[in-house]
């Protein structure tokens, strides 16, 4: 297989100091390769700080607006990568996030604007535009999938706001998840050093080739422990590329299914020799996972020939393929395996979502609502499973934001009436009862409340 052969190839190339001249050996050269490629990014945001007498009645009456909001602005500091001659920056969502204004500072001091290409808060990373012709020195994308713990790599950043920093370590794991909230966790972890600052900056072999954005640290005082985690550059490969097609957003491959991972118990009564893949739990009719034959109660143990150890490993090798390629899937079933090949494509609008703003005298004034389908639910951040009327929006200070309600909330019923779609929940609102009987889903879990 070709995972066999980058593998055998890597381990030719790579050898144990064998003396002390050896181990004498510098990094300069690399970082010399290298480190002009890696840029500071400078985020600035306007924030607005309301008056606590914004909105006060009483308040108005006696003093007008005198004491209007006042805007204040705030800075974020962090790192990126130049990834294309032409002044295309890699960095993470965080560093930029809500930002009107961006700068990338080059090592040799110089600074220029940037504009966002695309971002995405779920991976934690977005691509930058350098306002400017170049060229530029960038750094070339390697095979993370080639990378082995044990491996000597080097961090490059701006830690603290020091200016750029080089730290050098290992890899000391892989495939590493739950490290942060997001799609799904699937992180090169090493031991070279990461501090508040390097977010966006790159983590580099030893052929000066970029296997990762270095994006988070795993520390309670805020600096670095020995443990750092790297986006791997074969999923930053497949968001670049996205970016270079004109996307306005993001696509993730629908599947059509639900995973849950496989514990001990469940491997021992599977008949699987351990615990890793990600177990079946159900299956959406007509979806690509049915049209391939997956059912629940299987697990799925590789995707082209490449052991998956959890779902959010699933999800990380099936993004990767990309939209409108195949995968095939291996799933082990009845103490035997057998492969499937899974159409990937994004989630279908299977209803149209139909949007309105409820409007009147309702709890559920200033609430935007919509029909959900697996697109919807995939923007919203929710299972693509889910079904019936979501609140996709609701503006500030309006009656439904009094009361409580939340993006993401799907509304079951109103006075007893079952809410099917947006146009129904619409029609009920025209009404004027004295008394307003809500039961939403939030989270998985139904909600009774009363308004007057």
């Amino acid at each position: 297989m070709t995972t066999g052969a980058v593998v055998a190839q890597a381990d030719t190339q790579k050898a144990l100091p064998q003396s002390r001249t050896e181990m004498q050996l510098s990094f300069a050269p690399l970082v010399k390769q290298t480190a002009n490629a890696v840029v500071n990014v400078y985020a600035e945001k306007t924030v607005e700080r309301r008056s606590p007498f914004a909105d006060d009645p009483f308040f108005e009456q006696f003093f007008g607006q005198q004491m209007p909001n006042r805007s204040e602005k705030q800075s974020s500091l962090g790192s990126g990568v130049i990834v294309g001659k032409n002044g295309i920056v890699v960095t993470n969502n965080h560093v930029i996030a809500d930002a009107d204004d961006i700068k990338v500072a080059l090592a040799d001091g110089r600074e220029f604007a940037s504009t966002i290409v695309l971002k995405d808060d779920r991976l934690d990373l977005a691509v930058l535009k350098i306002k400017s012709d170049g060229p530029f020195e960038t750094i070339p994308l390697g095979d993370s999938d080639a990378v082995e713990v044990g491996d000597l790599v080097l961090a490059i950043g701006n830690p603290f706001g020091v200016g750029q920093t080089v730290t050098s370590g290992i890899v000391s794991a892989l495939a590493r998840n739950q490290v942060v909230s997001g799609d799904f966790g699937f992180f090169i972890q090493t031991d070279a050093a990461i501090n508040p600052g390097n977010s966006g900056g790159g983590l580099i072999d030893m052929n000066g080739q970029l296997i990762g954005i270095n994006t988070a640290i795993f520390s309670r005082g805020g600096g670095s422990n020995g443990v750092g985690f790297a986006i791997p550059a074969n999923l930053v490969k497949v968001f670049l590329a996205s970016a270079e097609g004109g996307n306005g957003s993001f696509t993730r491959p629908f599947i059509g299914a639900s995973f849950e991972p496989v514990t001990s118990e469940v491997a021992e009564a599977l008949g699987l020799d351990r615990a890793r893949g990600a177990l079946v739990s159900s299956v959406i009719e007509g979806g690509p996972a049915e049209k391939a034959g997956m059912k629940p109660g299987q697990v799925i143990v590789a995707v082209n020939g490449i052991p998956v150890e959890h779902p959010d490993a699933l999800g990380y090798r099936l993004t990767t393929v990309g939209i409108g390629h195949e995968a095939k899937v291996t799933v082990s079933e009845g103490g035997k395996t057998r492969d499937l090949s899974l159409t990937l494509s994004g989630a279908p609008e299977t209803s149209p979502r139909d949007e309105r703003l409820i409007e009147g005298r309702n709890p559920f004034a200033g609430a935007v609502v919509g029909n959900l389908s697996p697109r919807l639910a995939d923007e919203l951040h929710m299972p693509t499973s889910s079904q019936g009327v979501v609140i996709t929006q609701i503006n500030r200070g309006s009656p439904a934001a009094r009361v409580g309600f939340q993006p993401k909330d799907i509304v079951i019923a109103v006075n007893g009436t079952p809410i099917d779609k947006s146009a129904t929940l619409e029609a009920i609102t025209q009404d004027d009862p004295s008394l307003w009987r809500v039961e939403i889903e939030r989270d998985g879990q139904r909600i009774r409340q009363f308004f007057r």
